[in-house]
Formats: C-alpha cells, structure tokens, sequence
C-alpha cells in the first residue's frame, strides 16, 4: 500500500478521535473554569451574610439575647440570598431559583448553632387560625430550625447527666450527680493547682495568682461620645456595659442611653472572679460531683445507647493528666469538647442535606460533603457560617460546592486570640505579638470589637454620631501584615497561649491573663441571673 494511502487511513482514524479529544479537554476546562467561579461567587456571598451579621452584633447591645439573635441571623441569611443572587444574575439564575439549591446554611454559635433549611409548618388545632396565622399547617416552608446545643450525655451508675460544651472551657452540667442530687450547674474548666491565693470581694484583698501571673483588679474608660472627647469609666456585667456619668450611670441599648438607678463600682474585679470561680467550679466538678470519673465510654445517645465508638479510644474527661492543664488546647476535656461539637454538626446537617431532597424541586441528590481537618478547625473554635450549594450545572458535572467563613470579631466569644495589648505609643496589638515581650509600655488589654466603630443616637437631636471605643491604631506588623508573631506550636509552648504568658511573665501576662479573664466573665450567658450578678457590682 502507497504511503499515501496510509496517510489518508491515518487522518481518517486519528482526526475524529482528536476531535472528540479536543472537545472533551475544552468542556473539562470549561467546567472547571466555572467550578472555581462558583466556588468564589459562593465565598463572596457567605462572606457578605457573615459582615452583615458581624456588623448588626457590634453595634447591638442585645445581640447576645436569643431574639436579637434570631433577627440578627435572619437579616443575615437575607443578606446572603441577596448577594448571591447578584452573583450568579449574569448566569441566568435568580434568587427563587437559586434558594432550589442550598440545601442549608449553618450558624455556629458559642453553645449551639442554627441550621437555616426547609421543614414542614405543623400547628396544631388550636394554634391555625383562618386568616391570621402566617402559614397552612403541613406548608413546607424554609427558616431557622430550633437551637441544637452542643450537648452530650453521660450515665455512670447515679450520675445521668447531660453537658453541654462550648467553644472556650465553660461547660453547663445538668441532671443528676453520684449522689443522686439534681445539678444545674455552669462554669469554666482551670487547673485548679495552677491557681493560687484568693480574692475577698467584701475587703477587696486579693492575691490571686494563675501560674505564677499576678490577676489584677482594673479602672475601665472608653470613650462613649465624641463630643466631650473624654475616657468614661465603665464596668461590664452580664455582656451589658454600664457607664458613669458624674452621680450617675447608664447603658447603652442599641444606640440610646438609658440611666440605671443605681450606682456601681469602679473598680472592676471580673478577672479575679473569674479564676477564682473557676477553681471552685473545677474542684466541684473533680471531687463531690462525681464527674471527674467520666470516661467517654459513659457516653450515650438519648436512648441510652452508646456512642463511645464515636470518640475512639476511652479516656477520662475532666481528670487530671500529667503535665496537661484541663484548660490547654491538648487536654482530654478539649478533646472531647471538640469530638462532642463535631458530631453534633455533622448528625444534624447530614439529615438537613439529605432530607432536602424531599423538598427541592431539582432533581439533584443533595448530600453532605466531606469537610476537611483544617476547616473542621476552623468551624470547632470560632463563631462560623457554612454555607451549601448543589445541583447546579457546571458542564461536565453538578456543582457540589460549601463554604466556610468565621467571624473573629464577635463578643459571642472569647477567644485566646479575641485579646488586643494596648500600648503606650497609641497602638494595640496581638497577644504574641513580639514586640510586646519585655515591653513595660503596655498600659492595658481589650477585647478586640472594642476597636470597631460603633453609633451613638444623640438623645436630643436624635443625630447619630459614630465613635471608637478606643482610639489606638492597629500595629501593621502585628494587626495587618501578621509578620512578628511568635509561633504557639512549637514544642516550647505545645499550642497553649497560656503557657506562653506564664513563660514570659511581666505586664505581658499580667494585662493578658486578667482582660482574658475579665471578657469571658462578664460576657453574656442564658445561665447568669442578671439581677444577682449586677447586685454585687452596686456601690
């Protein structure tokens, strides 16, 4: 055969199948092309519902009640149908079309989270009534489910007692101890022996120390109102700040000034409380309650059956273990916080996913992704949003994209990393920040919202005014760029921030450790009885 004729043979064979092959690599770019567009217009949206969230609980003096709350989540959901909406509106689709396909949105919150998904409307009898009520019973609608806290329960012979954890070390235990007495009991996990001395809130003698740090009581200013441009003393109680005004004290709700009949200290001491509650707390846990005995092999679902496969090995929770304080990031309690959170999310949103497919018009198998490590880490210690989005099509395939923002700056929690250092210079400054170490310039420790601007409505203009709480800058280095911080995992301090204070000592530690302790005490929580907490904050 002619050469030529093998030629033509050739170009026969070979130019379809490159062809197809040509075809088939431009389709595959295309859709990754818009797998990467999806995955940023879905980012960017989440990102917009979390600043609109961020920015409502700044600047809101109830944001920690559970109906502020609900609203605060529910304008930021708004935000972020709104915003993808515009996002894919070059796309084709629009926000009733696109809400087909986000099978959930989930608000990670200090003791529990939200799932934002559709349910099925059911009123009893006497709850419908014609013409009034929002909805027809059985109408599949789409909302904020109940609150699901991050809860656990334990049964070791009298002891029947559910847990709940939160994102820092406080815990709220409830139920029956070993005794068989009825406990409703909440507070924060310290290694008792790294606590000593004590506090006497009647004389205000106080020798409280946390490794070897002295915890100090504090005089508290910020600014309030531009106008006058002078510090106001104010002492925090409950999540509420309550400011001096000559004879006279008030709080601010939402930017309006309310005056308070009575008159509190000056001196705030919520820092030592705070240590030495939590030894207390942490003794009571260790010793007459029985529950320093638990093990993860007493854990049970609501049924009473074991879940102790789920958390591996057994160990004990609350215990003592060599060397590893029960409040550093390495212990078992932590471990178990994590373990106990992780499993709740991922129960609860996996039958969120799966059961929309009983709702959504698409045809679509909607299922729940594998997060990954470094994300679950991020979701495990921080107030967070994670959003879905599935079935649409990409191309090649159906996209199956999440995403995860966290809101840092939130007083919903206190974070290790929620402290700023304050300085003489005019600057504030993360805590491991390096310029801080030997510094005897630090003049005082904040938490980081308290750097954001806030409003204040003039009560006899009804103007509003905006205002810093206080008026330092941030350190490029430290705040912006991130360039000269020390680095927590290294074997010198094993991940524990507060081995690294106790390490380095000084007005470092001691400014640390006492706002630490101040911001977790006195912020806001369903436990508290705000009445007896503020009687003992009265002059």
């Amino acid at each position: 055969m002619k050469i030529q004729s093998l030629a033509v043979i050739f170009i026969i064979i070979i130019l379809p199948i490159s062809m197809i092959l040509t075809a088939y690599v431009q389709n595959q770019v295309k859709t990754l092309e818009l797998q990467v567009s999806y995955d940023t217009k879905l980012t960017n949206a989440t990102y917009d519902a979390l600043k609109a969230f961020q920015l409502n609980t700044v600047n809101s003096s109830t944001s920690d009640l559970a109906n502020s709350k609900l609203r605060d989540i529910e304008a930021s959901v708004n935000t972020f149908f709104n915003s993808i909406s515009s996002n894919f509106n070059m796309a084709g689709y629009n926000q009733d079309i696109l809400k087909e396909y986000v099978p959930a949105i989930v608000y990670t919150m200090y003791d529990g989270y939200y799932i934002y998904s559709p349910f099925t409307n059911t009123l009893t009898s006497d709850d419908y009534v014609e013409g009034v009520s929002t909805y027809q019973n059985g109408e599949k609608i789409s909302g904020l489910k109940p609150y699901v806290f991050y809860s656990c329960r334990y049964v070791s012979g009298n002891i029947d007692v559910v847990i709940t954890y939160s994102l820092d070390n406080y815990i709220t235990v409830e139920g029956t101890i070993k005794d068989g007495t009825p406990v409703y009991r909440s507070g924060y996990l310290i290694e008792p022996s790294s606590i000593t001395g004590n506090y006497n809130q009647e004389t205000g003698e106080n020798s409280i120390r946390y490794r070897g740090v002295e915890i100090e009581t504090e005089h508290l200013t910020e600014y309030i109102n531009d106008s006058n441009n002078q510090e106001t003393v104010y002492t925090k109680i409950n999540g509420v700040k309550y400011y001096q005004d000559g004879n006279t004290w008030y709080s601010m709700l939402n930017g309006q000034r309310y005056n308070q009949d009575q008159v509190y200290k000056t001196e705030n001491d919520s820092g030592v409380r705070y240590y030495q509650e939590a030894r207390e707390f942490t003794n009571w846990i260790r010793g007459e309650s029985g529950l320093g005995e638990l093990t993860t092999a007493n854990a049970v679902d609501e049924n009473g059956n074991s879940i102790s496969d789920i958390f591996g090995t057994s160990y004990n929770i609350f215990g003592t273990q060599n060397n590893i304080a029960i409040e550093d990031p390495n212990s078992n309690f932590n471990q178990q916080r994590l373990a106990v959170i992780r499993y709740s999310i991922e129960k609860n949103l996996s039958i969120a996913i799966a059961n929309y497919n009983n709702y959504s018009g698409v045809t679509a198998n909607f299922q729940m992704p594998e997060l990954q490590e470094h994300e679950w880490e991020k979701i495990l210690n921080n107030v967070s949003i994670i959003s879905f989005m599935q079935g649409l099509s990409i191309g090649g395939k159906l996209y199956n994209g999440y995403s995860i923002v966290t809101n840092t700056k939130t007083e919903e929690v206190v974070n290790t990393d929620s402290i700023y250092l304050v300085t003489s210079d005019g600057q504030y400054h993360r805590a491991t920040d390096n310029d801080l170490i030997n510094n005897n310039n630090i003049t005082n420790a904040y938490l980081n919202v308290d750097f954001e601007r806030k409003s204040v409505t003039a009560a006899d203009t009804g103007n509003v005014r905006y205002f810093f709480p206080h008026k330092q800058t941030g350190c490029y280095s430290s705040i912006v760029n991130q360039s000269n911080l020390n680095d927590l995992d290294v074997d010198e301090y094993d991940g524990s921030i507060y081995t690294y204070m106790a390490s380095k000592g000084g007005e470092l530690a001691k400014k640390y450790l006492t706002a630490l302790g101040r911001e977790r005490y006195s912020m806001y929580k369903t436990n508290n009885n705000s009445d007896e907490l503020k009687a003992e904050y009265i002059q």
